[in-house]
Order: structure tokens, then C-alpha cells, then sequence
């Protein structure tokens, strides 16, 4: 950039060259700068906070450095031409190739579908995820969201326009056949696909527009999630979804063979469950509602007619939480379950856990899956360690852990997630932390026959992530459940039909929540749930 018949400019050691504008504002950092840039301006350099024009001797230093610039300029202009015209006369030399379209017929074949030992000729169709072109040969990574694989072109195939203008992301249509790798070399499924022909079928943009533009490792993360719908294309991402859908797949394998019934309670809802300060309120026909906090309450109606049963769905948390392991939406599992004692309780969870885990494992694309997110990792043992609310207070006492106020803890204090974490990593193994105290907890929680102060209640804790799952036995009274509501200042007159489920014919019963995108992170290794949730959904993000 060089400007004529600019009048002034001004340089500062706090101005910036490329970024400048050469004004008193925007001032140029050097004045061999200023002067390449304004040959014909007055140079006023910045000394002592005041602007003066620059000395003769700094004018003259100023010029031979502009004159450097002007020789490095000119260089990098004839070498920025050069290279266009090699790039031009290889384009040129290839679209002078002309391809064959062979005969198309071939099997289409589904990565995960492709067959090894077999002859055949086949058609892959599905995205470029990696490409390496090289003189005479080229390599891409094909991936169709069942698998990747490696092809090889060579020849023409390799040197032809089609191969010199691809681009990342572009979906192909690849005829070959299937060939071993040879010795010493790897790709996916250690084999590859060796073409003899292929079709663009959508040229994904190239230059400033290219993929590895829109997504670029190390980005800020609020950028990253504004591109959510390319990222999650990514090798990590896309896995920890592929790993989702085979936890959501264990755990209704093992609520099948316990004989619970899967419902879908409403989302739109009227009442509370976990504190009024955390609802997202919206108007419903002229009426005050919410969206669900959990399906708990409706899942508990229907004890007495499906018997045990458990949901999948979303809740939602207007918590202004920005720590690593909140969502404002995320997908709540939730169970129900009548005639248990609270020891009884317990064990069911630790159980359905470790058993939907090792389902996991077991799953010949999620268990690979799960080995090449958390190297190294192995499913829980049973039983879970047991701690109670008071035995944790004075574990973190014992280790000089303190409550937010700096203070040993007291019976009574919250433990804060980090606390809890700090406690729960040390450890390193699941805990099943149990009976916490009457204010601490909801209305709805059951007090322990041997001390009113406390609740049958327990949160799962997991080394790396802190609680994934939260539940107690549900009182069974009445009269205790109208007190629940008291204590909390709750009208009770819009659970009319919860507080039925005492009237007509009560049970000792039980449920819990667990957030499956917090087990995710716990089984992914990822930093944060944002990480396992499809489009995240917190403080101040509901896009794309």
C-alpha cells in the first residue's frame, strides 16, 4: 500500500504498521514505514507525548529503510507472480487431461459395510476429510459417517483439474476396489480404496472461504460454537455422539431386562420440582407455565399403573451458571421405581450404571471409541464407595478443604462443586454421597426414620466430573409431603394430583436423575459437558 499526495503522517511507538491509518489516532509504529508508505508526507514522530516533526538524521535513516521496504516489496510481488503463473500453467497442464468416465456400474457401499477380502468394484460416496496431492498421486480420507477410508489416485486421476481444484469437505462419489496396505503403512481400517474413477458431486469452497477457515484448531471457543454445525464434522466431536447414542442405547438394554416402561412426560409444565429461581417462565394461553426442570413428578403418577418407569428427555435449568458441567437444556434420564428400601435404591443405581457402561464397551463402534477418547479407561467396580453427607464434611475437614467462606465446614454447609470435585478426584473412584440434610434438599425427599434432620438422598459422584446423578426416596405421607411444601413456601393447591398418588394408595418408592451429558464427559474425557451435548444450550448461547 503506498499513498501520493498525503500531506502528513504520524509515527509512534505505540502505533501499528500494517494496522495504521498514519493519523494522530491510528499512528504508524517506524518511520521508514511512514515514509514507504507517504514518500511525499510530512513525518511527525511522537517524543515525550507531543508530536514534533522528525529530525533530519531520522529522516534520512527513515528513507534508506523505506527503500529496503520498497526492494522487499517489489521482490514479493514478483515472486507472488511467478507463483501464479507456475499454479496457472499446472492448471492449465491439467485440465489438458481429459478422464475416461468409465463404466459406473459398481455396488454403492456404506463404509462400515466394505468388505476387505473381496475383488469387487465398488462405489464410496461421502465427504473429504483429509487430502494430500502430491505429482502423479493423491490421497484422500473419505468419511460418510459410518467410517473412514483411505483412497489412492494416481495417474491422471491424480494430475487432472478435478484433483488440483478439490477441496475439504467436498462430497465424491469414488469407484475402485479395496486393497491391503502395504507393509509399514496405516489408515483407517488398515486398508484403501484404490480409484480408477470418481465425480464431484459438491465442490466445497476453497480460498478464503475454505473449511479450515471457518474452523480453525485453537479458535475461540464462542466461535467454534457459532460454526457448531461444522464442527461437530470433526473426528472428536462426532465420536462423542456415536458414544451417546450407545449410552442412551445401554441404558434402555437394562431398564428392558429390569422391565421398566419408557413414557415421555409433558415439557410444558405448571409446577416446580427443584426451586422456582431456576424455571424458564413463558406464557401458555393467558396462563403462567414453565419448561420441565424434571419429569420426576409425572413419572412418580405412574408408579401404580405401569409399575417402574423411566424417560429420556430434555430438561431445562435457568441457573446463570457458566461452569464446565452446566446446560441450561440437556438430556435428563430419569427413573421411578416403587417397593424399595433406600439401601435397595442404591444398589439399583450403581447397578444400572456399571451394566450400561459395560454396553458401552461392549459395542464393537462405541467401545473403540471410547479407548481412543480416555485411553486407558476401565468400567466401575461394584458396589460404588458409600459416604454420607456428614462422613464427606469431615473427610474435606480432615484434608484442609474448605466451605466458600474459608471455614471448616458445619453440618448444614453446601458442598460446592468445586469442593466436591476436589474431594471426589482424590478419591478416584464412584461415590455414591448420601443422606444430605432436610434443608439442603427438595420438598418432596423422604427424612431417614433414624435422624429427621437428614434425607434419603444421594448424589453419584465421578472422578473428573463431580455429581452425574442426583435421587432419593420420595415421601410417602401425606401429611409429611404438605409439611415439604410448607417448608418451602409452596402452594400446594397445583399438585393436586401429585399429592393423590398418597391419597390412593401410597408405596414406598423412589427415583433419581441422571445428566447424560456429565456421564458422557466422565466416559469421553472431555473438559466440558458443552463437549456431549449436540447444539449446547447455556448463559447467553442458543444459536445456531
Amino acid at each position: 500500500m503506498r499513498v501520493k499526495g498525503l500531506g502528513v503522517v504520524y509515527v509512534s511507538e505505540e502505533g501499528e504498521d500494517s494496522a495504521g491509518h498514519g493519523s494522530a489516532e491510528k499512528p504508524f509504529k517506524n518511520a521508514a514505514y511512514a515514509v514507504y508508505v507517504a514518500p511525499d508526507a510530512k513525518v511527525m514522530q511522537k517524543k515525550d507525548g507531543q508530536y514534533e516533526e522528525i529530525s533530519a538524521s531520522g529522516l534520512k535513516k527513515a528513507k534508506k529503510g523505506a527503500e529496503g521496504l520498497a526492494k522487499k516489496a517489489e521482490k514479493a510481488r514478483q515472486q507472488a507472480t511467478a507463483q501464479a503463473e507456475k499454479e496457472a500453467a499446472k492448471l492449465a497442464a491439467a485440465e489438458a487431461i481429459q478422464i475416461e468416465k468409465p463404466d459406473l456400474a459398481a455396488a454403492t457401499k456404506r463404509i462400515f459395510e466394505i468388505d476387505s477380502e473381496s475383488d469387487e468394484r465398488i462405489v464410496v460416496k461421502g465427504w473429504v476429510q483429509q487430502l494430500r496431492v502430491q505429482k502423479g498421486l493423491a490421497f484422500m480420507v473419505v468419511r460418510d459417517g459410518t467410517g473412514y477410508l483411505q483412497v489412492v489416485l494416481s495417474g491422471d486421476l491424480a494430475n487432472c483439474a478435478r484433483t488440483q481444484t478439490l477441496t475439504l469437505e467436498s462430497t465424491v462419489a469414488v469407484y475402485g476396489k479395496i486393497h491391503s496396505l502395504p507393509e509399514g503403512k496405516h489408515a483407517p481400517g488398515n486398508r484403501e480404496l484404490v480409484a480408477d474413477y470418481y465425480d464431484v458431486i459438491g465442490l466445497a469452497p476453497g480460498g478464503q472461504d475454505a473449511f479450515t477457515n471457518k474452523v480453525q484448531e485453537g479458535a475461540d471457543p464462542s466461535l467454534l460454537m457459532d460454526q457448531r454445525h461444522l464442527t461437530l464434522r470433526g473426528e472428536t466431536l462426532s465420536s462423542v455422539m456415536k458414544v451417546r447414542q450407545a449410552v442412551l442405547d445401554g441404558f434402555r438394554a437394562v431398564f428392558k431386562d429390569l422391565h421398566l416402561t419408557e413414557v415421555t412426560p409433558p415439557c410444558m409444565v405448571q409446577t416446580q420440582v427443584e426451586g422456582g429461581s431456576t424455571l424458564f417462565k413463558f406464557e401458555y394461553y393467558g396462563e403462567d407455565a414453565y419448561l420441565t426442570q424434571s419429569s420426576q413428578l409425572y413419572l412418580e403418577t405412574l408408579l401404580p399403573s405401569l409399575g417402574d418407569v423411566f424417560c429420556i428427555q430434555e430438561s431445562f435449568r435457568a441457573e446463570r451458571s457458566h461452569t464446565r458441567r452446566h446446560l441450561s437444556e440437556y438430556t435428563h434420564l430419569e427413573s421411578e421405581l416403587a417397593f424399595l428400601s433406600f439401601d435397595e435404591f442404591l444398589t439399583h443405581i450403581e447397578t444400572v450404571i456399571v451394566r450400561a457402561v459395560e454396553y458401552v464397551l461392549e459395542d464393537p463402534i462405541a467401545g473403540p471409541l471410547v479407548q481412543k477418547l480416555n485411553p486407558g479407561f476401565e468400567k466401575p467396580k461394584l458396589p460404588f464407595l458409600r459416604m454420607t453427607y456428614e462422613e464427606a464434611l469431615k473427610w474435606l475437614n480432615d484434608h484442609e478443604i474448605t466451605n466458600e467462606e474459608g471455614k471448616p465446614f458445619e453440618f448444614g454447609d453446601d458442598i460446592a462443586e468445586a469442593e466436591e470435585r476436589k474431594m471426589t478426584d482424590a478419591i478416584n473412584q464412584p461415590i455414591l454421597l448420601n443422606k444430605f440434610p432436610l434443608t439442603l434438599k427438595s420438598f418432596y425427599m423422604k427424612k431417614t426414620p433414624e435422624d429427621a434432620r437428614v434425607t434419603e438422598s444421594v448424589d453419584v459422584l465421578m472422578p473428573g466430573v463431580g455429581e452425574i446423578v442426583g435421587g432419593s426416596m420420595r415421601i410417602d405421607d401425606t401429611d409429611e409431603l404438605l409439611e415439604g411444601f410448607k417448608r418451602e413456601g409452596i402452594s400446594p393447591e397445583p399438585y393436586y394430583w401429585y399429592i393423590d398418588q398418597r391419597r390412593y394408595g401410597t408405596c414406598p418408592h423412589g427415583g433419581y436423575g441422571l445428566g447424560v451429558e456429565r456421564l458422557l464427559a466422565w466416559l469421553c474425557n472431555r473438559y466440558t459437558v458443552r463437549d456431549c451435548s449436540l447444539y449446547p444450550r447455556y448463559t447467553g448461547r442458543c444459536k445456531p
